[in-house]
């Protein structure tokens, strides 16, 4: 069953839904929200298991989607635009394939549908691990997770889901579901390989990142018949937080209908 998404929204206009990626919540793409609001009426939901969202024990992007769909029917938006980022990426192209005739389009930020190696398994067992009861403060919490993960671990990203209620830290997410259930949100679903989605659809990676690669673009076109790409450079996974004023050029020119280069 469907569950009811929390999420904000702002502007007017053709309506556009953001999914975030794993770990996140709607919020974190505030910054992009409000640059294409002038425009549009923009959705910020949080996942299920994440931000402000009901928890569920299952999160399968056939679930997501759902979700996501029934939020669509609620709002009563217009076959909305949908942008998703990483696992938000993947339930958009759920989305795409389930329900094409529920939205306009889907733009899918730095993720294929594909499998991937399951790294942020260290991240819920790092996040999990801490003793948040005796914390004292953010920065010690941030320390720990670097500590436990390593510079390169994007410290500041994790904690954007951090809150502090009734003098003691918590993670505003589903740490345990998650963890159980990351094997299916590093992969894709099979259920949906025969579908196709002839819609508009557009694929934007970072050139730093390795979540989408040349050999990507092969399974890319057989979901997606009508996709297009862009390469953003100096952005790694994190476009939106790397590269905002590219991504956001590149969005509004989908959203209006510009051409995008098609993949070899």
């Amino acid at each position: 069953m469907p569950l009811a998404l929390a999420f904000e929204a702002l502007g007017s206009g053709p309506p556009v839904v953001i999914l975030h990626g794993l770990f996140g919540a709607g919020r974190n793409w505030s910054q992009v929200a409000q640059a294409l609001a002038a425009d549009h009426r923009v959705y910020l939901p949080d996942a299920r298991n994440h931000g402000a969202s009901p928890w569920a024990e299952s999160m399968s992007y056939v679930e997501m989607a759902d979700d996501v769909l029934a939020l669509i029917e609620r709002e009563q938006m217009r076959r909305p635009f949908v942008i998703g980022h990483s696992m938000g990426g993947k339930t958009a192209m759920a989305l795409a394939l389930s329900h094409p005739e529920a939205i306009g389009g889907i733009a899918v930020i730095d993720i294929a549908p594909e499998s991937y190696a399951g790294q942020f398994s260290s991240y819920v067992s790092a996040m999990r691990s801490l003793e948040m009861a005796s914390a004292a403060s953010r920065r010690e919490i941030q320390q720990a997770l670097a500590d436990n993960l390593g510079a390169e671990t994007p410290a500041d990203y994790l904690m954007q889901s951090l809150r502090r209620q009734n003098d003691r830290f918590d993670w505003r997410l589903n740490l345990l579901a998650t963890g159980l259930c990351m094997r299916e949100l590093c992969g894709f679903p099979e259920t949906l390989r025969e579908a196709r989605y002839a819609g508009p659809a557009l694929f934007v990676h970072g050139a730093e990142s390795d979540y989408v690669r040349p050999a990507s673009f092969a399974g890319i076109r057989a979901l997606f018949p009508r996709a297009g790409a862009e390469r953003i450079a100096d952005a790694g996974h994190w476009v939106h937080a790397d590269q905002p004023a590219a991504l956001l050029c590149g969005l509004r020119n989908w959203l209006a209908g510009g051409r995008t280069a098609v993949p070899q």
